[in-house]
């Protein structure tokens, strides 16, 4: 992509280019690029500072690891969203690590985070838009901790399966049970004795294709 295509596209999803100067709109475009993460494709690892990353297409994925490698997913980035988190030499309150990874084979515009924290030294809109686009994910990722704390495992799962489904207009969700359990946090048995008690209930038909939603009514009474 070239300057004057990332300039076009940060016009309309920085509330601050306007206000900055010709020079640092210049060495933020300098500074950008364009590329496209396979699915599965980790894109930014921990502490590191990856940059600031808009998606065009696709989806990411922004999770915490244990040091025993238990993943939890905190939420989801689809097309039009921005990730901050991944940027962390801008935001020196954020001390904890998150991992992101491709959801779907996903295209992205992803400025240089030393870049953007420099120009953000000299911009307080910038510090502003950063901040409030980083706080503006922790509902969702207090919603994760309410579940994973308070909620017992039949209500979590069937959050996710509706959650799912309305997301991606399908009744036939395309996870493992291996793939559920890193979203939600919890182990891989846990999440096959609990979806064997669906099929059993007939609310959910499970297949190597994945989990197929059979009494929604059922389904969402349990989310309740």
């Amino acid at each position: 992509m070239s300057e004057s295509v990332f300039e076009s596209v940060y016009r309309e999803i920085f509330p601050f280019w306007e206000k900055i100067s010709d020079a640092d709109r210049e060495y933020i475009c300098r500074n950008s690029y364009s590329v496209t993460y396979p699915k599965g494709k980790i894109v930014h690892n921990g502490s590191e500072c990856s940059g600031v990353i808009f998606v065009r297409r696709g989806s990411l994925r922004l999770y915490m690891m244990s040091d025993e490698g238990k993943e939890i997913t905190l939420y989801r980035l689809h097309k039009g969203e921005l990730c901050m988190l991944s940027a962390s030499c801008v935001l020196d309150a954020i001390t904890f690590e998150v991992f992101v990874d491709a959801e779907q084979d996903s295209q992205c515009c992803v400025v240089s985070g030393p870049a953007f924290a420099a120009v953000a030294q000299r911009n307080p809109d910038i510090r502003i838009f950063a901040l409030e686009t980083a706080v503006s994910r922790f509902s969702d990722v207090m919603w994760v901790m309410q579940q994973v704390l308070f909620m017992s495992m039949d209500k979590r799962l069937a959050i996710f399966l509706s959650d799912e489904s309305a997301r991606t207009g399908s009744d036939t969700i395309g996870l493992t049970h291996g793939q559920i359990a890193r979203y939600m946090g919890s182990a891989r048995e846990v999440v096959s004795r609990m979806l064997k008690y669906f099929a059993g209930e007939g609310i959910v038909r499970v297949s190597r294709g994945g989990v197929t939603i059979l009494d929604k009514k059922r389904l969402r009474e349990l989310t309740l």
